[in-house]
């Protein structure tokens, strides 16, 4: 174990003050950024360094960003420490040396000199509207290399003794379809930079150089024997798990994504060997993104409290071979990377599930879904309506999936539907849960939410990120997948079906109508032993009809009351004859209008 040598009281007071300032950093952007998908889907994260430029404390922010930083900060550290002085500003968003996740998020950081020297950093990295590039938003999925997805930075001084470097803010200005939301919120993340600064300083100079140092060295320390002593607990040995993205395009090939944990003592090996190779398309991802879910998944597993620094980091080794998708050669492309971050926490989460059954939950809707409609309005100004779409949780041993929030390893918000209207020009026309979605079991997944989106101005673009329609999200302990995503253009009475991952963008006119059905959550346990009266509950609740209470978990319902004794008799039936499943599937799509033939045949996997 880690020997602590300062006394815990400061250890407590520091570490706490550290976290505060970077929640500071955080709520400055969030009072002073333009765009939505900063300020209201909170798209970005912060974190302060200390003197060598490990992170000592990161904000309460997004979880995808959770490992970030370390990469971000050894190559600033290693290539311009020597050139850098008080008043400096650094930005930089490329992920093949300069530790960039993908280019929408730019890196915005400053070393902060106390008596002429480097003491620490306030750091900041916030998703850009837009970077440039093949398609709005810089998330198209159909870009095969990283040339055609925007503005590549790579470490630059924004601010020189701080001076404003105009020609880099110029550069920027001039390669974004929305240069006010991207300038502004760039402005947002130095004047976090800034604030933060002034709380560091004062909270340095209670304790002086070498105290301080000293203490930051030893939350890092702390950090490491709590997660060291968690992991000591589980069992030693190899733990397996597959999982897949459903692929690309109109005719998808699943991608698959293998995890071996390897448990021995007090550290764990993620091991990602197995996982496919990287693809011609923006959802390879760079190295920062893998450690980053490698480091949640372990520590949503473990749950256990710690400081939010780089010391537990040190428990943790991470093998991703180079040219796989989750550690892809240059010039991969990478703007829509998010995607598989979420299949690798699924992944991760389902090993985990056969280490500690009852703590694990079922799996998540698949991640944020992310639709960016861009165009230009009649006075020839762009809009971008854009935002992730966040949907539910799986079923778990202790209750039903959550549903209307943030996938776990996003920690973002839905854009609101009055922000959307009353900023681009669309009509949020659906925007409610999904009857007869989710995944059944004794505790349930999390219901689909469904999202409509009407174009009011002539013409524009739609790009589209999502998946989890032919491989839907795992159930365990018996519970049952859940429901399967949807993408859908209604254009007068035509109805067409999109792929998850549409290689191309999609044309849209006037009156024309997106309409997105997320996944559902995976259920746990088998659903024949639900609670009948959950089940009355979700049909109350509008949740589940009657033919789905019948079919799907047996239980008979007349006049908003349960008949017991047919409900016994049908749940033996079902039990023999296990049709529910099928009876979940069938139900689902009869509701939301798709025939389930439709789906089964043509883009149901069996994986």
């Amino acid at each position: 174990m880690v020997k602590i040598s300062v006394d815990p009281i400061t250890l407590e007071v520091v570490q706490n003050a550290l976290s505060s300032i970077a929640d500071e950093l955080a709520l400055v952007i969030m009072r002073a950024a333009y765009s939505n998908i900063v300020r209201d889907s909170m798209d970005y994260s912060t974190a302060v360094c200390d003197f060598s430029g490990k992170t000592i404390a990161q904000g309460l922010t997004n979880p995808v960003h959770l490992g970030s930083f370390p990469h971000a900060m050894k190559n600033l550290v290693s290539q311009q420490k020597a050139n850098m002085n008080e008043g400096d500003i650094f930005i930089f968003n490329d992920p093949y040396g300069s530790g960039g996740m993908h280019l929408p998020d730019f890196y915005i950081i400053k070393p902060i000199f106390i008596n002429d020297s480097i003491e620490g950093y306030t750091a900041t990295l916030a998703h850009q509207t837009d970077v440039g590039g093949i398609a709005p938003g810089g998330m198209g999925v159909f870009s095969k290399e990283i040339y055609q997805e925007g503005l590549r930075l790579p470490i630059l001084k924004l601010y020189e003794r701080n001076k404003p470097n105009k020609a880099i803010l110029d550069i920027i200005q001039k390669n974004t379809r929305m240069p006010s939301s991207v300038l502004g919120d760039i402005k947002s993340q130095i004047a976090a930079c800034y604030t933060g600064e002034k709380a560091f300083v004062e909270l340095f100079e209670m304790y002086g150089r070498k105290k301080f140092r000293l203490i930051c060295e030893e939350i890092h320390n702390y950090a490491e024997s709590i997660i060291r002593r968690n992991i000591s607990k589980l069992p030693n040995g190899i733990f397996k798990f597959q999982d897949y993205l459903d692929g690309l395009g109109e005719n998808p090939k699943p991608i698959k994504f293998a995890v071996t944990l390897k448990i021995k003592k007090d550290s764990i090996i993620v091991d990602w060997t197995g996982t496919s190779p990287q693809v011609k398309a923006a959802i390879n991802g760079p190295l920062p993104t893998t450690h980053a879910m490698s480091f949640l998944g372990v520590r949503c597993a473990l749950a256990a409290k710690m400081p939010n620094c780089e010391g537990y980091m040190r428990a943790i080794s991470v093998i991703a071979p180079k040219g796989s998708i989750v550690n892809p050669n240059e010039p991969a492309a990478c703007g829509a990377r998010g995607i598989i971050c979420f299949r690798m926490f699924d992944t991760i989460l389902g090993a985990f599930s056969k280490i500690l059954p009852d703590r694990i939950p079922a799996a998540n809707e698949g991640g944020s879904s992310a639709p960016h409609i861009s165009g230009r309005d009649k006075n020839n100004k762009p809009f971008l309506a854009s935002g992730g779409l966040m949907g539910c949780w799986g079923g778990s041993l202790y209750s039903d999936g959550f549903e209307g929030i943030s996938n776990p390893a996003a920690n973002l918000s839905n854009t609101p539907v009055e922000v959307l209207e009353s900023q681009q020009p669309v009509q949020i026309t659906k925007y409610a849960f999904v009857k007869n979605s989710g995944g059944p079991g004794k505790n349930r997944g999390g219901m689909a939410l469904v999202r409509g989106y009407r174009l009011l101005e002539k013409e524009a673009e739609l790009v589209m990120r999502s998946d989890r329609r032919s491989i839907t999200p795992y159930g365990l302990k018996g519970g049952f997948p859940g429901t399967p995503s949807w993408n859908i253009i209604r254009s007068g009475k035509k109805q067409t079906l999109l792929p998850v991952c549409p290689m191309s963008s999609i044309k849209m006119v006037q009156n024309d109508e997106f309409i997105h059905i997320q996944a559902g959550g995976g259920g746990f346990g088998d659903p024949l032993q639900r609670d009948p009266n959950k089940v009355l509950n979700d049909f109350l609740n509008g949740l589940i009809d009657l033919d789905y209470a019948e079919q799907v978990y047996g239980v008979i319902i007349s006049k908003n009351k349960i008949i017991s004794n047919k409900t016994v008799s049908k749940r033996k039936i079902l039990k023999k004859d296990k049709k529910n499943k099928s009876a979940h599937f069938k139900l689902f799509h009869n509701y939301i209008g798709i025939s389930y033939e439709t789906w089964n045949k043509s883009y149901r996997n069996s994986k």
